[in-house]
């Protein structure tokens, strides 16, 4: 590594603790969150127009949503190889340290811009390659590399009861997404045939239960809940009976968000994970955390505490169409190595995605291997 990088190193290490501290004054202030009223699904041309691949409709949707979720990402991703190559006039040890701070901009973490850049520096040396179009491809087809050889051994579905209720525990900080995950999920599963209940165990927040108690309205799912600042390990309990005596397939835990006090939080959370296993056996089936993609290293920094709390299985990553840093996936896998299982593409109800890391990549990287002159 160049002495430039180690200085780039530090420098990100100090953002980062920077960012830690802010976040940790944001959690300790606890601002209640505004009650939204979820929008309208609106119908997209995918939805009706027959695919002329023959893929379905339904397939089809999805990967209209990744295309139109990343635009922002693949934009902006554009102008930094554009800008990279500007005042181009020959491969140097300067080229490299820009090259590992456009990454870096793009939130691949410094790990894996580093070694991104030493992937690209290896192979133009030994093809002693000085072309800015080959090179611009080599960069794009390194980083597509990585994402797929990162995923072949990860596992992106949800993991279900093989019989009786499946739950899956939400936790991640206030303000990512995560009781709007729940709806999106709740109504996704509830059209998909499964019978699903909701549990309002996000007791601390003002406004929590009530947001979900109006999912729950909007997507005809009954919700679980007890008065504010109850103990949530009670309402998990009812929750989990409800689920069994009533037959339900699916049951969805909203929990707090709170973080100025990890030793609280990690308690509180052992403490439902047992009484859920106590009533259902082998459950929580999912703990998945909920993370907002705008944040950047701010997300990156929560997901290493709450997978200090508890046993985190996956993440979903919500509001990666707001974020012109899509290479949060990746800083994902390589630092933290967790599945991200559900991706945010949008802010209508339908547009919580499975992760796919082919159509990822697909909507991240289009139009960017071009032939080389």
């Amino acid at each position: 590594m160049s002495i430039f990088g180690r200085r780039k190193k530090k420098k990100l290490e100090e953002q980062e603790a920077l960012a830690q501290q802010a976040l940790e004054q944001k959690a300790n202030e606890e601002k209640t969150i505004e009650k939204k009223t979820p929008k309208e699904p609106e119908i997209s041309p995918a939805d009706t127009q027959v695919n002329p691949q023959n893929v379905t409709s339904e397939e089809a949707a999805e990967i209209d949503r990744y295309n139109r979720g990343l635009e922002k990402s693949r934009r902006t991703f554009g102008q930094k190889l554009t800008a990279l190559f500007t005042n181009f006039s020959g491969v140097d040890d300067d080229f490299y340290d820009d090259l590992e701070e456009t990454l870096i901009g793009a939130d691949v973490g410094f790990e894996t811009a580093v070694q991104i850049s030493d992937e690209v520096r290896e192979e133009i040396e030994v093809k002693h390659e000085n072309d800015q179009k080959v090179i611009s491809n080599l960069i794009v087809s390194k980083l597509v590399s990585l994402y797929t050889r990162n995923g072949t051994k990860e596992d992106n579905h949800l993991v279900f009861a093989t019989e009786g209720p499946s739950v899956f525990l939400f936790v991640g900080v206030n303000g990512v997404g995560k009781t709007t995950s729940i709806g999106k999920l709740a109504n996704r599963f509830k059209k998909r045939g499964k019978k699903v209940l909701l549990a309002a165990c996000d007791t601390f927040r003002a406004g929590a239960i009530e947001q979900l108690q109006e999912w729950g309205k909007r997507d005809g799912v009954p919700v679980v809940s007890g008065p504010e600042k109850s103990d949530p390990a009670a309402i998990v309990f009812d929750a989990v009976k409800k689920a069994k005596a009533e037959n339900y397939d699916l049951v969805l835990v909203d929990t707090a968000g709170r973080l100025q006090n990890k030793v609280n939080l990690m308690k509180e959370l052992d403490k439902m994970r047992r009484v859920i296993t106590r009533e259902i056996p082998h459950a929580p089936q999912e703990i998945l955390l909920v993370l907002d993609a705008t944040t950047g290293q701010n997300a990156m920094s929560q997901a290493k505490i709450f997978k200090e709390t508890t046993n985190v299985t996956g993440i979903i990553l919500t509001k990666l169409d707001g974020t012109a840093k899509g290479g949060i996936v990746l800083a994902i896998r390589n630092q933290l190595h967790l599945s991200v299982k559900y991706v945010g593409l949008g802010e209508q109800v339908d547009d919580l995605s499975p992760f796919s890391p082919k159509d990822f990549v697909d909507g991240l990287f289009s139009g960017f291997l071009e032939p080389a002159k």
